[in-house]
């Protein structure tokens, strides 16, 4: 699916469309003493997505939401009370984990927040579905790990394509051998729907926006549009750019495809090349060299440019002696490798994408958490943090300017700036959860 499609149809669901499927809800009737009763923490993009596609599995109830925007608060309690259902309205996560009655957890706010409201609730007894990236920083993946063992919670990532059949199939593929050895593995994201975000001078918070919570444990800076709702993912206090938005998609295939663990060494280049003069901090161009020791993986991102590598604004690709896979949300592909005017493999036609990944992901983590089988999960936290750490360490061997090396023994870089950029600074009074 092409981003820009799949953000329409965000669009949409954000309208009110769609909601609930009439289909959908009344195929099942489940007993109320057998609902999973959901609590949604952030509700404004992602987080409305993924909540109504929980709410089309007739097992899950919403009783609660939270936003620590009003304006978004008020318009979803509304649409969801025009579909008949009723929900408890929050401004602070916190009270919303004080109520007993919810069973699980979505967790759909900036990244920044993401390991703190994801440990607390695993400490208050709920299981959790959190968007992606995971963590904001290696050390809080890490954390997020350690809550979710100590807690025993089911936590269940938002990369949902480990939810289509096509990518599983195209990971079997890649797995047969037939590419014959693959030394280099490219993953990218061209999204040229994603342009300039213009200089915007600092205001007061928009009336109904609890500011300082939406802070949190972040650096206390004036309001500024552009840091706020989407845009928050292209400033470093809150998120990674495009390294962890599309990284943890792609990246996660070309990891899961090579079975690797952690590079050796990695090295970036890039910056502000195609707006250099806007708001954002984060690169709008990158490329990113993982050693792995037998392969390289290579990352490429650019922002305002959809043709990426095999006219593709976004994908993996195994490139192999034998051939190439190529994949990415629509299917998959192998382009035989050609010596002598001879393939060296027999091609295979794009074989297309056959289901709905987030629609299957968010049915798959409400199956989980009734049968207590956390290795039926597709994406536990333990999986999304590996990934999560790697294009972290690409975003450090970017900020860092040099190529860094890891020990995967000691969990650190060979390089003392490198190693202050593992933890996310907290601040406002906040401290990264002790598990």
């Amino acid at each position: 699916m092409k981003r820009r499609h799949f953000i329409q149809s965000t669009a949409a669901y954000a309208a009110g469309a769609a909601l609930l499927p009439k289909s959908l809800s009344a195929a099942k009737k489940i007993a109320a003493s057998d609902k999973i009763r959901i609590g949604a923490i952030g509700i404004h993009g992602m987080g409305w997505t993924d909540l109504t596609n929980l709410l089309k599995h007739p097992e899950a109830e919403c009783i609660a939401l939270c936003d620590v925007d009003n304006n978004v608060l008020n318009q979803r309690v509304d649409e969801l009370k025009q579909q008949n259902i009723n929900v408890t309205a929050y401004g602070d996560y916190r009270k919303l984990l004080e109520n007993k009655d919810i069973d699980a957890v979505m967790i759909a706010t900036p990244d920044h927040w993401h390991c703190k409201i994801m440990v607390d609730a695993c400490m208050a007894g709920k299981d959790v579905y959190c968007e992606k990236p995971v963590g904001n920083s290696i050390i809080e993946c890490a954390t997020m790990v350690a809550a979710q063992k100590k807690y025993n919670r089911v936590v269940q990532v938002g990369q949902w394509q480990r939810s289509n059949k096509h990518y599983a199939d195209a990971m079997d593929f890649v797995h047969s051998g037939k590419l014959g050895n693959v030394r280099l593995v490219k993953a990218w994201a061209y999204q040229g729907w994603m342009q300039s975000v213009p200089v915007k001078p600092d205001s007061a918070p928009p009336a109904g926006v609890d500011y300082d919570m939406w802070l949190g444990p972040a650096e206390k800076r004036p309001f500024n549009p552009n840091r706020f709702h989407f845009n928050f993912r292209w400033y470093w206090d809150y998120a990674g750019g495009l390294m962890t938005d599309w990284g943890v998609h792609m990246i996660d295939y070309a990891l899961q495809g090579s079975k690797a663990i952690a590079p050796k060494s990695i090295m970036a280049s890039g910056g502000k090349f195609a707006y250099p003069d806007d708001a954002e901090q984060t690169p709008d161009t990158l490329v990113t060299v993982y050693d792995f020791g037998s392969f390289n993986m290579l990352w490429e991102h650019a922002t305002g440019i959809n043709d990426g590598p095999y006219q593709r604004d976004h994908g993996v690709a195994f490139i192999g002696n034998n051939g190439t896979l190529v994949v990415d949300r629509g299917g998959w592909e192998v382009i035989p490798e050609v010596k002598s005017d001879k393939n060296q493999m027999d091609a295979v036609a794009r074989q297309p994408k056959v289901d709905d990944g987030i629609f299957l992901h968010t049915g798959n983590f409400l199956e989980v958490v009734k049968s207590r089988k956390m290795e039926d999960l597709k994406c536990p936290v333990q999986d999304a943090a590996h990934v999560a750490t790697v294009c972290d360490m690409g975003n450090i061997a970017f900020r860092t300017g040099r190529k860094i090396y890891w020990d995967d023994e000691k969990k650190n870089f060979d390089d003392k700036d490198a190693n202050m950029l593992l933890a996310a600074k907290y601040h406002n009074g906040y401290e990264l959860p002790k598990v």
